[in-house]
């Protein structure tokens, strides 16, 4: 018998109400975008506060126009999220129904699509509004960790994306049947979104914010964006190892789900799509230290 820790009475609703003969929940994933978006906005704001920070001691925008762009973002991450689903991971079904691209509610959000929406809004509204992309950038790559860590903690709750079976100590034994389908008895495994939280909210989030509030990061363009790039990209590049391997390109001749590979070596697609992230953010970051 393997140690192992069974997985939490949890419920994915925070709680639920009977209106009218329909019932309405609050789910923790719903909860952990709404509180990580707002702490991301208080963050961004106290550093518009304090001119000192900024590249010439100017923010590059003012609290009200801060306000405006979150409505973009949130669209951006939305839109960028769902159809980066579709486009990265489900395709084929996807085109085979069509009515179903909207329907949100079923799952199925991707993390790299909800960044590119996030980066088409950032440009455009910049570009719309005459701002300084690069402290734009900057501030939002900022107040990004604040979701990311309460983001994967709501994945653990709701007992999904758990990681490969394992028999560490932490290992966790998650419910239903996708989670329990291997030949061990018990199927325990890597508690792989609290790594993820770990490495891409708590530890990048606490990188950004010594840099900005400490070493006077804010004052170099791109910076912070570079290191939010490159950070994000290595923590998911690493968890990718510990994570379950996607399902539509896991088969048995291609059990570690790999979406690129030649002999059984490769890249899963969440590693293939953070690849270019830990290059841009590198050359970001020698790029902004190099016109500072």
């Amino acid at each position: 018998m393997i140690a192992a820790i069974p997985f939490p009475d949890l419920s994915p609703e925070v709680f639920s109400i009977n209106l009218f003969g329909n019932e309405f929940a609050l789910r923790w994933y719903a909860l952990a975008y709404i509180v990580g978006i707002g702490l991301g906005w208080l963050t961004v704001r106290r550093a518009l506060s304090r001119p000192a920070l900024w590249h010439n001691d100017t923010p590059p925008m003012d609290k009200r126009t801060l306000e405006d762009l979150m409505t973009w973002i949130i669209v951006g991450v939305i839109l960028g999220g769902r159809f980066g689903y579709i486009l990265f991971y489900r395709l084929d079904y996807y085109l085979s129904n069509p009515a179903e691209i909207m329907m949100v509610w079923q799952g199925g959000m991707s993390f790299h699509g909800g960044f590119l929406g996030v980066i088409l809004a950032v440009l455009i509204y910049s570009r719309v509004k005459g701002l300084r992309l690069g402290s734009v950038a900057d501030s939002m790559a900022l107040g990004t960790p604040f979701g990311l860590l309460l983001g994967r903690i709501a994945n653990f709750v709701n007992a999904e994306l758990w990681g490969r079976v394992t028999d560490v100590p932490w290992a966790v034994i998650f419910p239903g049947e996708a989670a329990q389908s291997c030949l061990l008895p018990v199927c325990a495994r890597h508690p792989s979104q609290l790594y993820e939280a770990a490495m891409e909210g708590l530890i990048l989030g606490g990188v950004l914010l010594y840099l900005a509030f400490r070493r006077g990061a804010l004052k170099t363009p791109w910076l912070i964006t570079g290191v939010f790039f490159a950070g994000y990209g290595i923590s998911r590049f690493i968890v990718e190892f510990f994570r379950q391997p996607d399902a539509q390109f896991q088969t048995p001749g291609n059990p570690l789900g790999l979406a690129y590979h030649i002999g059984g070596y490769g890249l899963t697609m969440g590693q293939f799509l953070s690849l270019p992230m830990i290059i841009i953010g590198i050359g970001l970051v020698i790029w902004a230290r190099k016109r500072a």
